[in-house]
């Protein structure tokens, strides 16, 4: 009986958990060899971490920072929280799949360019876009047919079901585009080269994501359809960027 404060605890602690359980089987296989040592920070190193990690900490932030800014353009229109936040959700939910990918990529394409096998690392690149590609394709056209139940099992209220269902239609697709340029920002950042992740992420953000969203809100204030259409023309633009 905590309310948001329940949850937000619960999130921690589970956290914690995983932490003190990871500690435990660390210790307990003897995977890693720790020693006061390894505490100590080394420069070259921690630059070398860095170089490749402030980037993608400035695309994160900014890419969660676009998606605020397009649900609050989504709730000025005076439809209710639950429709967008349900919707944001469950599609956090379905991209579990694009984003392990691209933490797939960036673990097998670094090790294989490690091994001086830069040929599969590329081919470790096209095949996960090949499963992220269908994977989208089967949850955008899976999702038209029982969009209004997906949404329905979060609120039994008919107008946030009829808002929400009209967003997640549009906004699917995004998983499709969203999953490409993921394995590349995976395969960027094993080269080294996050830098052009972080590039594309702001540009997709800047000049198509945000500023379509507002347009379509402008254009069409009856549905919100065309407002998921518009993040996922910001996934294809990232993802066009990152192909060329």
């Amino acid at each position: 009986h905590l309310g948001p404060a329940g949850a937000a605890l619960g999130t921690t602690l589970s956290q914690a958990l995983s932490v003190l359980i990871a500690l435990l089987a660390i210790r307990k296989r003897r995977m890693i060899s720790l020693q006061k040592s390894d505490l100590r920070p080394q420069k070259a190193v921690m630059g070398q971490i860095l170089r490749i990690g402030l980037p993608v900490l400035a695309q994160d932030g900014l890419v969660q920072i676009g998606f605020l800014i397009i649900t609050i353009i989504a709730n000025q229109r005076g439809l209710t929280d639950a429709a967008v936040g349900i919707v944001e959700k469950f599609i956090s939910f379905v991209f579990l799949v694009p984003s392990s990918l691209l933490s797939t990529v960036s673990a097998l394409a670094a090790q294989n360019l490690g091994a001086d096998k830069p040929e599969r690392a590329r081919q470790t690149l096209w095949d996960s876009i090949a499963l992220a590609l269908g994977f989208g394709v089967v949850a955008a056209i899976a999702i038209q047919f029982c969009v209004s139940g997906v949404v329905g099992l979060f609120t039994p209220d008919a107008a946030t079901i009829t808002a929400g269902a009209n967003y997640l239609r549009g906004y699917i697709f995004d998983c499709m585009f969203a999953g490409i340029h993921f394995c590349f920002s995976g395969y960027f950042c094993a080269c080294g080269k996050s830098g052009l992740s972080f590039l594309h992420s702001i540009l997709a953000i800047v000049l198509i994501r945000v500023p379509g969203a507002y347009l379509m809100s402008r254009l069409f204030p009856q549905t919100l359809l065309p407002m998921g259409l518009a993040t996922a023309a910001g996934s294809l633009f990232s993802a066009i960027l990152c192909t060329l």
